[in-house]
């Protein structure tokens, strides 16, 4: 796998499996089978502008987060962001020096944003009920195989990066630290 070049089908049906369900056709879904066609909040103009200002925030942090993620898996990880085309290299630049799992971080900021946007209680549930499941299956499922593919350098990386809410001040990893002290000899 190492230095072969995944083609761009591969990325996208992960992408349409994975968060494009999570994100798109179970919200529309759920919108359509609830009959939402509006807010329960629409007569209430301020209570709107602010929660469309909410919602348009927390999208697009989430759309960027997921941009950075799949841009980063192509380029650096070698590998998709499904499971089945994992990446074979591990990815410590940008968003992930921050946060271990960006793409997660950016579905949860996007559903909550259409939970917003909506003000549709079923949307908040299905937020809820997609938090939970990631709260399971991520540490006891994804991190384990990361352990196993990646070994201490994953504990490492583990050990310091917090895994949905991002660090402000980004983690360096050792193995930069040690570049930058070479490059100053």
């Amino acid at each position: 796998m190492v230095g072969v070049k995944i083609p761009i089908w591969k990325h996208l049906r992960a992408i349409a499996f994975l968060p494009g369900m999570a994100i798109l056709v179970i919200p529309s879904s759920i919108l359509f089978l609830t009959k939402m066609s509006g807010s329960s909040w629409f007569g209430y103009p301020l209570v709107r502008v602010i929660s469309i200002a909410l919602a348009a925030l927390l999208i697009s942090v989430g759309l960027l987060l997921m941009a950075q993620t799949i841009s980063m898996f192509v380029r650096i990880g070698k590998g998709t962001l499904a499971p089945w085309d994992a990446t074979s290299h591990m990815v410590l630049h940008g968003v992930y020096r921050h946060v271990r799992n960006p793409m997660i971080s950016g579905v949860f900021c996007i559903l909550l944003g259409e939970s917003v946007l909506f003000g549709s209680i079923p949307l908040f549930i299905w937020f809820v009920i997609f938090v939970l499941m990631n709260a399971i299956y991520i540490p006891f499922i994804e991190e384990p195989g990361l352990e196993e593919r990646f070994g201490e350098e994953y504990l490492v990386y583990k050990k310091n990066v917090p895994r949905w809410i991002p660090l402000i001040k980004p983690w360096i990893p050792p193995s930069f630290k040690d570049a930058d002290e070479k490059r100053r000899e």
